[in-house]
């Protein structure tokens, strides 16, 4: 038995941010966001536009796409940004009754940026596991373009955080692409780095955090954790590749397309050349920047849709998340598109 996914789809806000307008409020240089960050721009949620109306949006065309009846799905799961409508609260049961699908028990994984491959493998084992689950539909969405303070410069690494959505539908032993093994990596000497400070329980909200701005993103250490992470981002991003590949017998010779996350230019071309994978065969989101679990994802519903995927290639998946965990789930691409 095999797990393939069904279909994919993808969706971007409207409003496109252009590199001159991240400019103007970080006061980055405009050349050193679009080189260096390596974004054009990215698209912003509307204020009224949360992540479960855009993860149900992606849900409901990945249904229509495959002519899914809702009521036909056995599990929706949510793998986006924890920044959601309100705190201590899941977004994939609101999710499952906007989309109808009122059979299906409700999964949410907080897994942040590296959400893509930790879904996959999530959906795949639980498929595996339980024989009477046939049609699992997978979404996530993000809005952290609203977590950003321009002003601190402490979060500038985050300048590329963007919105947007994307979302996968599951079946067994049919589809457009086999879903094969995925390895993860977790330094949790990381956990702190990167978080909103106010908020929880260590820190309640109160008219002091708001006013000091203390619910928007925000780095404890940023030189501390540039260095620990120059030693070791780019060695576990290939472990992650490597395991997952091996796991599924298959090594790094074998991939023919990378969906990675959105990463600054030099990360993204020096993560390229240690896997040696070549330039054309990874697309680069310097038009979305990054969107907390839905890079990866997004990326393979655009390399689909655009027809770069032939039937046969290895489409190797592959993120990171605050915290810090590295992983990658390896694909066999079945095609064509239904």
């Amino acid at each position: 038995m095999t797990v393939c996914i069904a279909g994919t789809s993808s969706y971007l806000p409207s409003r496109w941010m252009t590199a001159a307008e991240i400019s103007a409020a970080s006061g980055v240089p405009e050349d050193v966001i679009i080189e260096r960050f390596g974004l054009r721009g990215k698209h912003i949620a509307a204020p009224d536009e949360h992540v479960t109306d855009m993860a149900a949006r992606v849900g409901a065309q990945v249904l229509a796409e495959t002519g899914t009846d809702p009521a036909d799905v056995d599990a929706v799961v949510y793998f986006g940004s924890t920044w959601k409508e309100h705190p201590v609260w899941h977004a994939a049961p609101k999710i499952a009754h906007m989309l109808g699908t009122h059979r299906a028990f409700a999964l949410e994984l907080d897994y942040v940026s590296c959400g893509t491959p930790v879904a996959m493998r999530v959906c795949r084992d639980m498929m595996l596991a339980e024989p009477h689950l046939n049609r699992v539909l997978a979404v996530a969405a993000s809005r952290e373009s609203y977590l950003l303070d321009y002003t601190n410069v402490r979060s500038r690494f985050a300048f590329n955080f963007g919105d947007g959505a994307a979302g996968v539908l599951f079946t067994r032993d049919q589809g457009v692409a086999e879903v094969y093994e995925t390895e993860m990596i977790t330094d949790g000497s990381f956990a702190h780095q990167v978080r909103v400070p106010a908020g929880g329980s260590v820190e309640p909200a109160s008219e002091e955090t708001v006013r000091k701005g203390r619910h928007k993103l925000d780095v404890y250490d940023p030189a501390s954790m540039k260095e620990g992470l120059d030693r070791v981002s780019l060695p576990n991003f290939v472990r992650a590749a490597e395991g997952a590949l091996k796991r599924s017998g298959l090594g790094l010779g074998d991939v023919d397309h990378l969906c990675v996350l959105h990463m600054k230019r030099s990360m993204h071309l020096g993560l390229l050349d240690a896997l040696g994978i070549p330039a054309d065969r990874a697309l680069y989101l310097d038009d979305t920047g990054h969107m907390s679990g839905v890079d990866p994802l997004l990326a393979l519903d655009r390399a689909a849709r655009a027809g770069r995927l032939s039937e046969g290639d290895i489409v190797l998946l592959l993120a990171a998340g605050t915290g810090y965990t590295w992983a990658a789930t390896a694909l066999r691409w079945i095609g064509p598109r239904s």
